[in-house]
């Protein structure tokens, strides 16, 4: 009777654990699906945002009128809501400063 308890008992451990590794697997696929829509979204917006950006770089003129070239000038968009026109130098300076500041996070 003890060895047929422990076989029983082995049986529902095995069949519990099966039922896991499919309840598993169907996560899975599910989770993959989901990464997938959301990779496709981000390129979505990627592209989005850079139509954007070239948009706006193709409409900004300088002081004489000429267009602004954005090799030079980045679009920066501040916490509160404002947007500056920036030039690169001052962008590269400035995330240097703040990288010494703050140590990295992994």
């Amino acid at each position: 009777v003890a060895a047929q308890n422990c076989r029983k008992r082995k049986l529902n451990a095995i069949l519990n654990l099966e039922e896991d590794v499919c309840n598993l697997q169907t996560q899975k696929e599910s989770l993959k699906k989901e990464h997938s829509q959301h990779s496709r979204s981000i390129s979505r917006m990627k592209q989005k945002l850079n139509n954007l950006y070239r948009d706006i770089f193709s409409r900004l003129r300088d002081d004489q009128g000429r267009p602004v070239n954005p090799c030079h000038y980045v679009i920066h968009c501040s916490s509160e809501g404002g947007v500056f026109i920036i030039p690169k130098h001052l962008v590269k300076s400035e995330q240097k400063q703040g990288n010494e500041k703050e140590p990295k996070q992994q």
